[in-house]
């Protein structure tokens, strides 16, 4: 290239800096880089413009500025001034390239390389194969790759590509890179070990997984913090918690990423207790937990039986500044609504300066599960037109859930309209809005249009309008039905157990009986739980082994007198129990009631009672739980499989659905 005038380079450097200056209007969040770019422009002002490091440093720092056109108009005027570039600039001018999206661009800065001689440097061909990969295609960057003889020996080259094939969902033909590269001798470092334990995650391949363990061990890298946590992530995906906590307990210095992935693995495995005394012992260790451990450890709160620790853990985060962004905002939400406090969940939604399509989903949900589905309809009206809400099948979900709790079968219709491919979770919530309003033959002509005979969850659906509306025949018919598709499930024998049970066929009840006997089945027995003073009591059915069982069952008696002074009877119906629970107990004896007693002899006067059920409560225990909140002038909040049923001045929030 020509070398230039002093005159025009003087012309030409007006130019530049005026093109660097345009509007001189730095904003306060970029003062720095501003600062550092003009000070850089007067260094290259006083000394000679042919100094490549500088123009190099100013390129690298509109890169970090994330400003990659500026980068690329640098390196035109870098050109155009007659300064050849070196080996360090290419490479910034292709990562220039590629972040811009200018391939055109990117193709010229490689035809520069190969001017220069620079085609083969190990920087340049990572860049290009990056460049290729992203802008081009996988193909392209393969090709970049093998032409490359030098490239064999670069662990660089081998990352990159590697790094592209998942990109682009193709863990398999990463990993067969990777014993390529080891058997070729290319040197192996701990991002080259990140990236392809990261593929044997994509494909949960505990074996392949474990032989790159083995590799990483060989190299002296297994408790590189890096390669530890892409080691956990692999068997947390892999389905092996135990595996993840062996490489957790082992590594000598973890960061927050490693206490995050674990914690997170301890949550999705039910292992709640776990999770919670790993995020103390994080904290006694002196790690700070950020944003994404505390969103990964709420769901653990999101229990009855938690709530104290989650309102702790909402308090920590506003006491100490932890960024409150919007995914922490929706797992603090989460956790209220599903710990049985669904107001706080509504003061954190109402207080969000910005939701996305999550937080709509979760609240609306959250109105269906605490018996306020007409609140979550009246929301969703609100916000489905707000065009950074992008409505999907999750939400359409909870919609038809709080149409379902309100009754409002109109509205289910039109949201079911809107689907666009409904699954069978979104038919299932619809049968459920017709079969609860007593809409048996539309609901039995939905099912046959969409073909859906054979799917349980509609079954259930169905079943629970059977029982709310008492229709014995077709519930009977339907149970068989359920028995017949999932004839190793003991659930369904238990729900046509409790059907003869409630006509007092004792005689089937036992051949039934015989029946989950014989075939080795092991029904759930029913259990309920509630927490006092950091500890959680646990009930089952006629339970006698509480060391204040006399007391628990004395003051229920006590209150199931007054129910009958006022003159109401307790009723029973078929419902999902222990076999012999109907039976063989009486209803003060169920697991919630006893649990119900527990708190009200246990907690001072006007004191919420919060209890949880693994299974459904009965309809007596329904009737009985309204009753007592009337006489005791006590809100008492029961948690089953479904919903939070709120009892409150003889009321419930489900309306006796």
């Amino acid at each position: 290239m020509d070398s230039l005038s002093s005159a025009q380079i003087q012309t030409q450097n007006l130019s530049f800096l005026k093109t660097l200056n345009k509007g001189n209007n730095c904003k306060p969040a970029h003062f720095k880089s501003c600062v550092r770019v003009a000070s850089t422009r007067q260094v290259l002002d006083k000394i000679s413009l042919s100094d490549t490091f500088l123009w190099n440093n100013l390129i690298q720092t509109h890169l970090t500025d994330k400003d990659p056109q500026n980068a690329l108009s640098i390196y035109h005027q870098m050109l155009l001034r007659g300064v050849r570039p070196d080996k360090h600039t290419l490479p910034r001018i292709l990562t220039a390239s590629r972040l811009s999206g200018n391939l055109t661009f990117g193709k010229q800065v490689h035809g520069h390389a190969l001017k220069l001689g620079f085609s083969a440097d190990h920087y340049v061909i990572s860049a290009l194969i990056d460049l290729y990969g992203r802008l081009d295609g996988i193909d392209s960057a393969n090709w970049i790759f093998v032409k490359s003889d030098k490239s064999k020996s670069n662990s660089v080259c081998w990352t990159m590509l590697a790094r592209l094939y998942l990109m682009r969902n193709k863990p398999s033909l990463a990993l067969d890179l990777f014993h390529q590269m080891v058997d070729l001798g290319a040197h192996v470092d701990r991002v080259a070990l990140a990236t392809v334990i990261g593929a044997c995650g994509m494909l949960k391949s505990m074996q392949e997984g474990r032989k790159v363990h083995s590799i990483a061990r060989k190299c002296g890298l297994e408790f590189d913090v890096l390669v530890s946590n892409s080691l956990l992530k692999m068997y947390i995906d892999c389905g092996s918690v135990e595996d993840a906590r062996a490489i957790f307990d082992q590594m000598p210095s973890r960061d927050v990423i490693s206490w995050t992935e674990m914690i997170g693995a301890c949550v999705k495995n039910g292992s709640f207790s776990d999770s919670l005394k790993l995020l103390r012992q994080m904290v006694k260790d002196g790690m700070k937990p950020d944003a994404v451990t505390f969103s990964s450890v709420l769901p653990a709160c999101a229990r009855i039986a938690a709530h104290k620790l989650g309102k702790e853990i909402h308090a920590y985060l506003l006491r100490n500044g932890i960024d409150f962004n919007i995914m922490v905002q929706n797992a603090v939400m989460d956790m209220y609504v599903k710990s049985g406090f669904i107001q706080y969940a509504s003061n954190v939604f109402v207080g969000m300066k910005e939701r996305d399509v999550i937080s709509l989903t979760v609240m609306i949900l959250g109105y269906s599960l605490h018996g306020q589905g007409e609140l979550g309809i009246n929301l969703f009206r609100e916000m489905e037109n707000d065009p950074s809400i992008e409505i999907d099948q999750f939400t359409y979900a909870a919609v038809l859930h709080a149409c379902s709790t309100a009754g409002m079968v109109e509205e289910g219709r039109l949201y079911f309209n809107r689907i666009r491919a409904p699954k069978v979770t979104h038919c299932a919530l619809m049968v459920a809005i017709l079969a609860r309003t007593g809409l048996f033959n539309e609901a039995s002509i939905f099912v046959q249009e969409h073909h859906i005979e054979r799917h349980p969850e509609i079954l259930r659906a169905l079943l629970d309008g059977c029982r709310i509306h008492k229709e014995v025949h077709l519930g009977k018919r339907i149970i068989e039905q359920l028995c017949e598709l999932e004839p190793l499930n003991a659930e369904n024998y238990v729900i046509l157990s409790n059907w003869y049970a409630e006509s007092a066929k004792w005689d089937m009840v036992n051949q039934v009986r015989e029946t989950i006997k014989d075939m080795g089945l092991e029904p759930k027995k029913a259990y309920s739980w509630i927490e006092f003073r950091n500890k959680v009591h646990v009930f089952g059915t006629g339970d006698v082994s509480h060391p204040r069982s006399e007391g628990i069952y004395w003051e229920l008696q006590s209150l199931m007198n007054k129910v009958e002074d006022e003159g109401l009877k307790l009723v029973s119906d078929f419902r999902l129990h222990e076999v012999d629970e109907e039976r063989e107990c009486t209803q003060i004896g169920h697991s919630e009631m006893l649990a119900v007693s527990f708190g009200l002899i246990s907690t001072q006067a006007g004191t919420t009672i919060r209890v949880t059920k693994n299974l459904h409560i009965c309809h007596s225990c329904h009737y009985f739980a309204k009753a007592i909140s009337k006489i005791v002038k006590r809100e008492i909040i029961i948690k089953d499989q479904n919903y939070f049923h709120h009892f409150k001045d003889g009321f419930c929030t489900c309306e006796d659905f």
